[in-house]
């Protein structure tokens, strides 16, 4: 399970993994810039009481993909899935938000960090508009290609010993699967410099070429750490099963998302 963004201190088993080399389950952002505001629409913040934990995505008006290990062992209750947000310390109006109704797994192994995808279904569905959209996911099979240039966003930890920043964050980085440890992740590097994902914020997507292609999933010593190639959740390998869900229990009733000025954050 990732650790708060708000966290001071990492956890002993986090630093015995960056001193080994070992992964870590981690996500955004090191060495990258703040995107402008709403310019992902698709961008979602999941928050427990108040607080940000791990990115997803909007992929139907009430369905949601997100990292499996973010939800691993949670109470779904416990969960809220913010639409609409940049700058998380603020109450923003275009804030959409709802509860989680249920959760779809396909067969996450936590200790080889495969399948790390989860689907959520939403209590309602999104009001799509300037700053709330659908992102684009690709066909199945049709993954990326090494060097292909995509974008990660998120906002987790600006470095290991770092906080979390208020707005989204966005980083440049280049497709270079070649390099996983494991062929059944799509895994990035940002060429010449120190900078990638980092702890607290999984889930987030990588896009590239307009389609979600990745889930962010784990990491290799420490964030940016310019060595170890950054790992993310092949969507296209999971493009059928998606569709799948989302024909199948596309059927609740639509529910309006609950006004942001009632929240606690």
């Amino acid at each position: 399970m990732t650790p708060s963004p708000s966290s001071s201190r990492l956890p002993a088993s986090m630093l015995l993994a960056l001193l080994l080399g070992g992964p870590v389950l981690a996500s955004e952002i090191v060495g990258g810039r703040p995107a402008q505001a709403h310019a992902w629409p698709f961008m979602v913040s999941l928050q427990r009481r108040g607080g940000h934990f791990c990115g997803a995505t909007l992929i139907a008006r009430n369905f949601l993909m997100s990292a499996a290990h973010c939800v691993n062992g949670l109470n779904i209750r416990s969960v809220q899935a913010v639409l609409g947000a940049h700058n998380l310390r603020r109450k923003e109006p275009t804030r959409q938000i709802f509860s989680v109704q249920r959760i779809f797994e396909n067969g996450f192994d936590p200790t080889r960090l495969v399948n790390d995808i989860v689907i959520i279904q939403l209590n309602g569905s999104a009001t799509i508009n300037t700053n709330v959209q659908v992102a684009q996911l690709p066909a199945q099979g049709r993954g990326v290609v090494n060097g292909t240039q995509c974008l990660a966003m998120g906002w987790g930890r600006l470095g290991t010993n770092r906080p979390a920043p208020n707005v989204l964050q966005e980083l440049n980085v280049t497709v270079v699967t070649n390099f996983c440890r494991n062929r059944l992740n799509v895994c990035t590097l940002v060429p010449q410099r120190r900078a990638g994902i980092c702890f607290g914020d999984s889930g987030g997507p990588l896009v590239c070429n307009g389609l979600v292609q990745g889930i962010d999933s784990f990491i290799r010593g420490g964030c940016g750490s310019g060595f170890f190639p950054d790992a993310f959740a092949p969507v296209a390998e999971f493009a059928d099963w998606i569709n799948s869900i989302i024909r199948s229990h596309d059927n609740h009733p639509h529910i309006h998302p609950r006004d942001p000025e009632s929240s606690n954050d």
